[in-house]
């Protein structure tokens, strides 16, 4: 039996098959406050707990990005900080042979759902290391997010090209 291989071109491209690749995943930051500890530890309620989640997206190169995801918990008692937890979970990214317009989706949606398990992870064990029961975050949905910040920057773009065109000349870049 025989092997055969067949080698590119000299300065040609290994393969033109579309790419996607994980080249790190890593925590960025991460802040935990107790701003009125200890006196706010003896009251006996339960918290309000409010989440803010948010992406981030940054070209390092042609074909790599960083995507981060970005959340805030807040527990509050008798509308005092409980706790604050701040953190970014991040990871590196590589398309290659990819359309453009199907990257965007991929970092927008793709990204934000591989990373967000450790985003979660990392959240939970940081408030059970100060003293709390881990809180959980729900799932995200981030497609329908993605489609919502699609929508928003169309109307944001028509409002603005409605309100700004008038007696304006729009130059080619």
């Amino acid at each position: 039996m025989t092997e055969s291989t067949t080698a590119a071109p000299d300065g040609a491209d290994q393969s033109k098959e579309p790419g996607f690749r994980i080249q790190r995943i890593y925590l960025k930051d991460l802040s935990l406050e107790q701003p009125n500890a200890p006196q706010i530890l003896l009251v006996a309620a339960e918290p309000q707990v409010e989440v803010e989640v948010d992406v981030a997206i940054a070209r390092l190169s042609d074909e790599i990005f960083e995507v981060a995801l970005i959340a805030t918990v807040t527990a509050k008692v008798d509308s005092k900080v409980l706790f604050l937890v701040e953190a970014k979970q991040a990871g590196i990214f590589e398309f290659s042979n990819i359309p453009p317009e199907q990257i965007d989706p991929m970092l927008g949606i793709a990204c934000p759902t591989i990373l967000y398990p450790y985003l979660r992870s990392n959240i939970a064990d940081t408030i059970s290391r100060a003293g709390f029961q881990p809180i959980h975050l729900n799932e995200i949905n981030f497609h329908g997010m993605y489609e919502h910040r699609i929508m928003q920057a169309a109307q944001a773009a028509a409002t603005e090209s409605s309100a700004t065109d008038e007696g304006k000349i729009i130059l080619p870049h």
